[in-house]
């Protein structure tokens, strides 16, 4: 297996996906050695793409609108390591934020964050709106975060 590289193509805003979508349609159709596509929600307007060459990559984007050009140079995997590790969904929320549940029987509550758990991506809150307070666990995933002010 020839070693390759992470080469840079530069997409119109929001269009990242599409953009993908095609160069993987035209890798298949073509057989150009292209092995991997990413496109992380971090980077607007940039598609990055695994070949053995640059030309290649000039190859598959001939023609495909929103696609405009490959960034010169190239970056190697341990460079964009970090967009392959999923982030955990409860970072950013800390004991005493309040947050809005938006899923599950508690929709639309609001409540304060009493404990977070990392390991299990969990929080445990307390309905502001409940006669009495009942802690509840939910996924760090089924809330949004409206103040992080922390009493």
């Amino acid at each position: 297996m020839s070693e390759t590289s992470i080469y840079v193509v530069k997409t119109t805003a929001n269009q990242e996906r599409s953009v993908a979508n095609m160069i993987a349609q035209i890798a298949r159709k073509e057989k150009y050695d292209i092995r991997a596509l990413l496109v992380p929600d971090v980077l607007k307007g940039y598609v990055l793409v695994e070949s053995p060459a640059p030309e290649i990559v000039d190859q598959a984007i001939q023609g495909i609108p929103h696609a405009r050009s490959v960034i010169k140079g190239a970056s190697n995997i341990g460079e964009v390591e970090h967009f392959l590790t999923p982030k955990p969904a409860v970072i950013g929320i800390n004991e005493g934020a309040i947050i809005e549940l938006i899923s599950g029987p508690f929709k639309g509550e609001k409540a304060r964050v009493k404990r977070v758990d990392l390991a299990k991506e969990e929080i445990t809150v307390e309905l502001f709106e409940a006669m009495v307070p009942i802690p509840i666990t939910v996924r760090g995933d089924h809330v949004r975060v409206l103040s992080k002010d922390e009493t």
